[in-house]
């Protein structure tokens, strides 16, 4: 945790800004969503290379660590291999990809488009990871993990950095967890400065169990975000971050992430995944209440959808 602040996130943000987005930060009145809060500012990193926030990680990856002929490797529920896949194609090393089933084809579509070679197994993120790390051993290939990795904290911590500068008198940030990589570098760089408030889909509570259990634990994968906010657990560096920094972890349903993915089109015109959606439906669904003089920035983390996925019925 020492090495995970924010003095080293300003150091890894000089490394990789030539290589992201600096997405926009929209700010609306939350009254546009039938909210008492004075302000809520959307932090659009769909619109981030690779479709989400894990371009910042995964350049953090590859431009500090010493990458070897083999090329890269990463497991995926579909983002983060998505950002790997992009980040080797602009560097020009080799990546291979493992994702689960359940990864959207809006997302092993971008993998493949991006050069990596992508395998398809298993039936949720945990068995792509073992695989992933099978091929490691035997390629010599670099393990990129999509969250319990010092660099990808350290990347995804950018995203905090960023909306502090455009949005300095932010009161809270409400952001979506799978494994807890971008909610840990954005806690880490704030370090108690505003609320930190982490959202889970109620069928995948991975840190709301950790935080119960005081330790990372196993916890249920089921839901619409499967593909991104559904690893069987937290990571364990972020987990102390958690503990010191987050002020707490609210859980949103299924059908509440389907109507923030709706919302957000229908008022803003904004296409958001499930896991991209899931922040702003802790707001819309008073999973999270804010004050009446409150200003909240919710992270729309991710965009990678299709267009008949997005309108399918559920």
């Amino acid at each position: 945790m020492k090495d995970i602040n924010p003095a080293a996130i300003a150091r890894v943000h000089a490394i990789v800004h030539p290589y992201v987005r600096t997405t926009p930060a929209v700010t609306l009145s939350g009254s546009d969503f039938g909210l008492a809060c004075r302000a809520v500012t959307l932090k659009l990193e769909q619109l981030q290379h690779a479709g989400s926030f894990k371009a910042r990680g995964a350049f953090a990856n590859l431009l500090m660590r010493n990458v070897p002929p083999a090329g890269v490797v990463a497991a995926s529920g579909g983002n983060h291999g998505a950002a790997v896949a992009y980040a080797a194609m602009r560097l020009g090393v080799p990546a291979r990809i493992f994702v689960p089933t359940v990864s959207s084809p809006a997302k092993t579509s971008r993998i493949r488009g991006f050069g990596a070679e992508l395998t398809v197994t298993g039936d949720r993120y945990d068995d792509a990871l073992a695989a992933s790390g099978e091929w490691a051993r035997s390629s010599g290939a670099l393990p990129v993990h999509a969250f319990d990795q010092q660099e990808t904290l350290l990347g995804q911590g950018t995203l905090g950095r960023e909306l502090a500068a455009q949005v300095p008198a932010v009161d809270a940030v409400l952001v979506g967890v799978g494994g807890g990589g971008l909610i840990g570098g954005i806690a880490a760089w704030f370090a108690g400065a505003v609320r930190v408030v982490g959202v889970e889909p109620s069928g995948a509570p991975t840190l709301t169990e950790a935080l119960k259990a005081g330790r990372p634990v196993d916890a249920a994968t089921d839901s619409i975000a499967a593909d991104s906010l559904a690893p069987r657990r937290v990571g364990d560096l972020m987990f102390p971050i958690a503990q010191a920094f987050i002020e707490r972890v609210v859980c949103v349903s299924d059908e509440d992430i389907r109507k923030a993915q709706m919302t957000l089109w229908e008022r803003v015109r904004v296409i958001a995944e499930p896991g991209g959606a899931a922040a702003f439906a802790a707001l819309l669904s008073g999973a999270y209440v804010p004050a009446a003089g409150e200003h909240v920035a919710v992270v729309v983390s991710g965009g990678n959808t299709t267009l008949a996925e997005f309108s399918a019925p559920r």
